[in-house]
């Protein structure tokens, strides 16, 4: 994974709904979340990333 060492890499601990968004916005040119829950921020991170134009894996910024 982009060659980085496994000392070099940085260890983040979020919940399961920040890291199904994270994925979200990380491989899709689009993004569409229905949480199964309304109180779940999903939506709320994917919007604030690309509107941050935080680029995916592809190099861009998926649509929410």
């Amino acid at each position: 994974m982009g060659g980085k060492k496994m000392s070099e890499r940085k260890m983040v601990t979020v919940d399961g709904n920040e890291a199904a968004a994270h994925v979200a916005h990380a491989v899709n040119e689009v993004i569409s979340i229905y949480p199964i829950t309304p109180s779940s921020p999903m939506g709320e991170w994917s919007d604030q990333w690309s509107a941050e134009h935080r680029p995916n894996i592809w190099g861009t910024v998926p649509l929410v």
